[in-house]
This record gives C-alpha cells, structure tokens and sequence, in this order.
C-alpha cells in the first residue's frame, strides 16, 4: 500500500523565499529510509513558483497569471533537482510527475497518469508531483496542492496521507492569537470541526493553508485513506506518522472505498450543471441505488451534454453527481415524463436521465 506524503510551500521555502534545506534534507533522507524499506512512496510538493521567485529576484509574489506561469516555469526544475539529488543521495530513484486538473478530470488521463504513477512505484522509484502550473488556466487550481495530493492518493489507494506543514497539526483556534488553543489529536466525525477558526494561509508564498489540508483531508479519509497533518520541520515526524506513532492530527478512513470510477466522479470530475429532483426521486436515490428517471427531474441549471458530469439536487440540497446520459435541452424537454412518454417522444432514447452505476452519493 502506498504512503503519499505532500510538502506545502511553508516546509519548501522560508518568507523570504529561500529554500529550506534543512527541513528538505530531513524530510527527503525520512522519505528514502521508507523507499529502502520497501515502503512504494509519492512525494507532491509546492514550491515551484516560490522557487521561481527566489531566482528571478523578484520582491514579491506575482499576481497576474502569466507572472505566476513564468515564476513557476524557472521554478520547477530547480525545485525537483533539489528533491533529485537529495533523493539519489539516500539511494533513491526520483522522477518528475506534472499534472494540472484537467489531467484529472478527464477519465482517460486520470486512468494513464494512475498507470503511469502505479508503474514507477513497481519499479522502486519515488515520483515526485507538483501541479504543472505553467500551463494550468487558473492560480494554483488544487489550492497549494493539498487537493493535488488527496487526489493522489486516492487514485492510487493510499494507506496514509501525509500532508507536513509548519504547524504541529489541527488546532481549536489559532494557537497565534489563542493561547487556550489545543491540538486536536484525531478527528473521526468532520461535524465535530466544522465551527473551527481555522486559518486559510500559512506561508506568504503558499496558496493554501490550514483549510485547505482540512478539506483534502476530508475528501482523502471518507475515500479510504487514513490522513495525518503533521509538523515537517520537526525531525522524524514522516517516519512516525507513517509507523502509526502519535504525529500531528489524525484523519481516520471511513469504510471501504468505491469504485475507482466512482471516486474519480466523486473527487475529480468537475460538474458542468445540475439537475433539480422532487423530493421522491431524492429519497430514492439516497436510500434506493436507483437510477434518476424524467418524471423526477423539476428543472434544469447550466448547460452540459450527454456525457458531462451534473449534480443532482433536491429539496434539501446536493444528493450527489452523475454522468448524464442527455444534454441540457434534451433534459429540458423530457423533465417530468414517465418512461413509457420519453421513449414515445424518443424512441432510441435512454430510460434514465443519470444511471445509478454512472451516480455517486454526496
């Protein structure tokens, strides 16, 4: 089972921007003791375009998006010959892996970049991810690429999440402004967080913060993978995180995950509109496994095409996402029919406007 460990940019690089070699030599000589212990690891980093900044010389953070592409376009090698050779110096093979979000949403992408991932590990090598920023269309599209990693390590089926930060873990409140603040050890139901005062930055370069490692640890836990965010200048917390020793805060994984598809649905598949159910096709949908049919679709939001991905909504909120098996117009025109009316109207037509093997709860 593999362990995937992410770096956000607080453990790559310090305010001013310069690397921390340090807090790198020791998180990269834990992750090759793992390697060589026959432990298949991934390594996802932030960082590129702190990286980038530090060697152009620029005074701050760009925020025009060909300022961040070309900022990320002088980082990226930089940043990987750093994991490379620090990698190879604890006899560990590293490879360089870059993915955008589009990489993901897509199905046939999202199965080669698994196969691709799963083919590397078999071969003993540590690939090294980081999002391809100088051709994503949007500023850090995986939010500091916390979603990057979830998203890793759920293609993949990870036993262990890591995602090291410069905190020690979740806390009640800012321990920065809260000195009765305490760290949360483990968290088993995401409702006993949700009022938190968590903070959304955690370095001048990053794009994420601890909100965003809550999240991905979130979509990363209810998937099956156990999720630990931890304290990478702290020495020795990969090693104890992946041992199981206490480290950090603890995201235990609920039940079985779903199918490979249905989580790619779930996580990867961006929805291009939605479609509003009455209340009887929501409650069978949640409780029944069954397929969405016309006569209970109330109304149509967006535009998509048979194929695209579409939530589902009912009276009391999102029931989940599908694949829809009509377009927008198409749903329009048959909302609300019976079966044996929509195949009157058309007759090569599909009974179900989203079919349960092609849907995924909420």
């Amino acid at each position: 089972m593999t362990l995937v460990v992410k770096l956000g940019s607080s453990i790559v690089a310090a305010d001013d921007g310069s690397l921390r070699v340090g807090v790198l030599d020791s998180v990269c000589a834990q992750a090759s003791a793992l390697r060589r212990a026959g432990e298949p690891l991934v390594m996802v980093t932030s960082g590129s375009i702190a990286r980038g900044i530090r060697l152009l010389g620029l005074e701050a953070r760009p925020r025009a998006i060909d300022e961040l592409q070309a900022a990320s376009a002088v980082g990226q090698g930089a940043l990987y010959r750093e994991y490379e050779t620090r990698l190879e110096q604890g006899e560990a093979a590293a490879a360089q892996v870059l993915l955008t979000a589009a990489d993901v949403s897509s199905r046939t992408s999202y199965l080669y970049a698994r196969q691709t991932l799963r083919r590397l590990l078999e071969w003993g090598v540590v690939p090294v991810i980081n999002e391809n920023d100088t051709t994503a269309t949007d500023e850090i599209t995986f939010g500091d690429n916390d979603f990057l990693a979830a998203q890793v390590a759920i293609m993949l089926e990870a036993r262990l999440l890591v995602l090291l930060t410069n905190t020690d873990g979740v806390y009640t409140a800012d321990p920065g402004a809260n000195p009765d603040a305490r760290m949360i050890d483990m968290v088993d139901d995401f409702a006993d967080i949700a009022d938190l005062e968590i903070g959304d930055r955690t370095s001048v370069f990053g794009s994420g913060g601890m909100r965003s490692k809550v999240a991905a640890a979130e979509m990363a836990s209810t998937s099956g993978t156990e999720v630990r965010i931890c304290n990478g200048t702290v020495e020795g917390t990969l090693l104890a995180a992946a041992a199981g020793e206490p480290a950090g805060t603890a995201f235990i994984a609920h039940g079985s995950a779903p199918s490979g598809f249905k989580l790619w649905l779930r996580h990867a598949k961006p929805a291009s509109g939605r479609i509003l159910v009455d209340g009887g096709a929501a409650r069978v949908l949640s409780q029944s496994g069954s397929s969405l049919l016309p006569v209970g679709v109330t109304a149509v939001e967006g535009r998509f095409e048979a194929g695209d991905a579409v939530e589902v909504v009912g009276p009391h909120g999102i029931v989940g996402k599908g694949i829809a098996s009509y377009s927008a117009e198409e749903v329009e025109r048959i909302k609300g029919m019976r079966s044996g009316e929509v195949l009157e109207l058309m007759p090569q037509a599909s009974e179900e406007i989203v079919h349960r093997d092609y849907f995924v709860l909420s």
